[in-house]
């Protein structure tokens, strides 16, 4: 699948043809710089490295400089691989927010916000005891109980427990593209992707 790098700007919401106003986020997308080509003959599969947003020499590794000396491009501070590019790309050469049209369908993946230690009813969405008379105390929003008896004496891998929330890789797939604006390097797809403000996200058509 092919695709870019993007950095996710914010959400906001644009009218259609019939006057409904739909819900968007705006995506920076691009332009992105091809920083290594993987052949069947040297890696064993066909593929497109790409870097996307600059980072400052300071924060690189010797190595990371020389891999973007190679590339004749500054660092970048995002690298991501893409397969299925009909078109042929050379080091060096940049893909912009062109390479998507309005209309199309696209997936975004990203890292969901970290929301902490949370409890069963925000986590798993649990509808805690419920009735808060007949001695309940505090006990309103506990998870019950969380195993059986003596057989098997455990607790089974997997129990929906109270734990840390968020942080994790989030694929949000068939979100239309709604509007591409190659001079700003912006993509607007309906819906909402993952991640906060500025965070990276990859999409893939």
């Amino acid at each position: 699948m092919s695709g870019l790098i993007g950095k996710k700007i914010g959400m906001t919401s644009i009218f259609d043809d019939k006057g409904k106003n739909i819900p968007c986020t705006v995506i920076e997308a691009g332009p992105c710089i091809v920083t290594q080509v993987r052949t069947e003959e040297l890696d064993g599969y066909e593929a497109i490295q790409l870097g996307f947003d600059d980072a400052t020499e300071k924060s690189a590794t010797k190595a990371d400089l020389g891999h973007a000396k190679k590339a004749g491009t500054s660092v970048k501070r995002r690298i991501a691989e893409f397969k299925g590019f009909e078109e042929e790309y050379k080091l060096g050469d940049a893909i912009t927010v062109e390479h998507f049209v309005e209309g199309e369908f696209v997936d975004v993946s990203g890292t969901s916000k970290g929301k902490g230690f949370q409890g069963v009813v925000k986590r798993h969405g649990f509808a805690g005891v419920g009735q808060a008379t007949h001695g309940q105390h505090n006990r309103l929003r506990a998870p019950g109980s969380i195993g059986a008896g003596s057989d098997p004496s455990r607790v089974f891998k997997g129990m929906r427990m109270a734990g840390r929330m968020g942080g994790e890789k989030i694929k949000v797939q068939n979100l239309r593209v709604l509007k591409v604006v190659p001079e700003k390097n912006l993509l607007v797809v309906k819906g909402c992707v993952p991640g906060h403000k500025n965070s990276y996200v990859i999409i893939r058509k």
